[in-house]
């Protein structure tokens, strides 16, 4: 099997940043939403930060979405 190379974190962190952005909700309120700081989450949407499956459902939840959608590459 062939690894795919954009990091999977730069993936998820793509989609939430585009979900978001879709959603109209600013950095802030996501993070208050999914309860982690606010910067945390712009670790997050810059592919810095490792999540675990708890946050990211919780992600997930926030913006109304499932968890695949979050996962999902390009």
């Amino acid at each position: 099997m062939r690894l795919r190379s954009m990091d999977l974190r730069v993936v998820v962190g793509a989609n939430i940043r585009l979900l978001r952005e879709a959603k109209g909700l600013p950095q802030d309120e996501l993070a208050y939403r999914a309860d982690i700081h606010a910067t945390y989450l712009s670790g997050i949407e810059n592919g810095k930060r490792n999540i675990s499956l708890r946050v990211l459902e919780r992600l997930a939840v926030a913006l109304s979405v499932a968890e695949t959608d979050l996962v999902r590459r390009p």
